[in-house]
C-alpha cells in the first residue's frame, strides 16, 4: 500500500473534494514520509470558493437573503489569510514538534501503511482536538487566541476560514503523545483532514442529518458551539466526531434560535485588532488584579473568572439574549464596499501567487509581499469600519503598491485583476502614471471625513 505503488495520491480533484468530508480511504491517503503528504488545505482553496458560492445561491433560494455581509466576509477571509502567512516562512510548529518527539522519544512504531494505524490516528487527532478546543474556552490565555474564530456575528462558510494566527502555537502540545508511536506522515494527513472537515459544518443552509447527528459533528451541533446564548456557552467542542462531547458531558442539542458571536463583541473588522485586543485585555487585567495567585488566575483560569468567582466564572453574568441583537455593521457608501471587494480580490490573487512561487523567491521579496498583504488587510478593515484615518492609510498602501508593482516585485495569476492598477493618466510628460488607486483612496478619505464631521455635529 506504499505511495510508490501507484504514484502520488490525494491530489486528484475528486480526492480533494472527498478530503473535505474526511471521505478518503486509508489506501488513498497513506504515505511513507511527510514529504509525500499533499498540502490538502492549500489544494482545497478552489473548493472553498465553490462551496461559498453554492451556499449563497442556496440561501437565496431558501430564504431570499444572503448568508452574510461583505464586511464580515472580507474580515473572515483576511483572518484566514493572516493565519496562513507564518507557514510561508516557517514549517508548521505542529509538525516540527511532532517529528522531534518521534525521532527522539518514540516508544514503538506503528506501520504507516496499515488501515488500523489510519483509523487509530483519526480517533487520536480528534480526541486531542477535543481537549485542546475545550481548554481554549476554559483557559484565558488560550481563549485570547481562539476567540478570533468566534468573533463573527454571522455564521457561514466564510466563518470557517476565520482563524487565529496564534492558535497553532498553543495547540501543538496536545498532539505530542501520539508521536510516541504514530508515524508523522499519518499524523500530517489527519491533522489536515480534521481541519478540512470543519469547513462545511459552518453553515445554516443544512439543518439536521438524521442518525449521523449521534456520531458526527454536524452544522446543527456546531451552530450551538458558535452561539452566545447562555445554553450554547462552552458546548460541542468536537472536531469531526461529537462522541467526545456526549462522553464528557459537554454536548448540547440545538434548541432556541442561535445568536452568533462573542458574549462581549469586539466590534471590529480589523484583523490585527481582532488578534491583539484580547491579549491587551489580559495584560491590563493582569496588572490591575491584586495578588500574585490572582494574577496567575487571570492567565490560566476561564475568561469569565474574577476574584471570588469559580474557575469558569458565573453563568448568571452571561448577557441575556433577547433575539433583537444587532450585529456590528457601520454604514459605508456602496462604492467603498465595491472598492474594498475589488482590491481584496487582488490581494487574494497576490496571496495565491505567493504560495505558488515562494520557493523561487528571495527571502526579501517574500517578506515584502507578506508585509504588503498585512498592510492591505488592515487597511480594508479600517475602511469597512468607516474609521477617520482609513483613507490616509489606504493612500499609503496604494503608493507602496505602485512603487513595488512597477519594479516587478508583484505578479498576478489573473492579469485582468491588475487592470485596477494599470489605469494611466496620459497627459504627455506624465504618461504611464498609475492614478486609479490614489484617486479612489482620496475619494474614500473625503467620504470618511464627511461622515466624521456629520457624527461630530450630531453629538454636539
Amino acid at each position: 500500500m506504499g505511495a510508490e505503488a501507484g504514484g502520488p495520491r490525494g491530489t486528484a480533484p475528486g480526492q480533494q473534494l472527498r478530503a473535505l468530508f474526511y471521505a478518503l480511504a486509508p489506501g488513498e491517503s497513506s504515505f511513507r514520509t511527510v514529504e509525500e503528504v499533499p498540502d490538502y488545505v492549500e489544494k482545497s482553496i478552489p473548493f472553498f470558493i465553490t462551496f461559498i458560492g453554492l451556499e449563497f445561491a442556496v440561501s437565496w433560494i431558501q430564504k431570499r437573503k444572503l448568508p452574510g455581509r461583505i464586511n464580515d466576509g472580507i474580515s473572515s477571509l483576511s483572518l484566514g489569510i493572516l493565519s496562513r502567512l507564518p507557514d510561508v516562512l516557517f514549517r508548521s510548529i505542529e509538525l516540527i514538534s511532532y517529528i522531534h518527539v518521534w525521532n527522539n522519544y518514540r516508544l514503538f512504531e506503528l506501520p504507516w501503511d496499515s488501515p488500523w494505524t489510519w483509523y487509530l490516528t483519526l480517533l487520536g487527532v480528534d480526541f486531542a482536538y477535543y481537549f485542546f478546543h475545550r481548554m481554549s474556552h476554559e483557559v484565558n490565555i488560550l481563549w485570547a487566541a481562539h476567540q478570533v474564530h468566534h468573533s463573527s456575528e454571522d455564521y457561514n462558510l466564510f466563518t470557517a476560514l476565520r482563524q487565529s494566527v496564534l492558535q497553532k502555537y498553543t495547540s501543538w502540545m496536545f498532539n505530542l503523545p501520539m508521536a510516541l508511536f504514530i508515524p508523522p506522515s499519518v499524523f500530517a494527513v489527519h491533522l489536515q483532514f480534521n481541519l478540512l472537515y470543519q469547513f462545511w459544518i459552518h453553515t445554516e443552509v443544512i439543518t439536521k442529518l438524521g442518525p449521523l447527528e449521534w456520531i458526527l459533528n454536524t452544522p446543527s451541533h456546531h451552530r450551538v458551539h458558535h452561539g452566545r446564548n447562555p445554553y450554547c456557552i462552552d458546548k460541542n467542542y468536537g472536531g469531526t466526531l461529537i462522541i467526545w462531547d456526549r462522553i464528557f458531558g459537554t454536548f448540547e442539542a440545538e434548541d432556541a434560535k442561535v445568536v452568533y458571536g462573542l458574549t462581549h463583541p469586539v466590534n471590529s473588522f480589523d484583523p490585527i485588532m481582532l488578534q491583539l485586543r484580547p491579549l491587551a485585555h489580559i495584560w491590563n487585567t493582569f496588572w490591575a488584579t491584586p495578588g500574585f495567585c490572582n494574577k496567575l488566575s487571570v492567565i490560566f483560569k476561564g475568561p469569565g473568572w474574577g476574584p471570588g468567582k469559580p474557575r469558569l466564572g458565573l453563568p448568571e453574568e452571561i448577557p441575556v439574549i433577547t433575539g433583537k441583537e444587532v450585529p456590528f455593521n457601520p454604514w459605508v457608501p456602496a462604492y467603498l464596499n465595491c472598492y474594498a471587494l475589488v482590491h481584496f480580490a487582488v490581494i487574494v490573487d497576490l496571496y495565491i501567487e505567493l504560495l505558488a512561487s515562494m520557493t523561487m523567491l528571495s527571502q526579501g521579496t517574500v517578506l515584502l509581499r507578506i508585509g504588503f498583504i498585512i498592510l492591505s488587510l488592515a487597511s480594508f478593515g479600517l475602511l469597512m469600519e468607516n474609521k477617520s484615518k482609513a483613507g490616509i492609510l489606504e493612500i499609503i498602501r496604494c503608493l507602496v503598491f505602485i512603487v513595488v508593482y512597477k519594479h516587478g516585485h508583484f505578479r498576478s495569476h489573473f492579469p485582468f485583476l491588475g487592470y485596477a492598477y494599470e489605469l494611466r493618466v496620459t497627459n504627455g510628460h506624465h504618461g504611464g502614471l498609475p492614478a486609479l488607486l490614489p484617486a479612489w483612496a482620496w475619494l474614500a478619505q473625503m467620504e470618511l471625513t464627511k461622515q466624521g464631521t456629520k457624527w461630530q455635529n450630531e453629538l454636539v
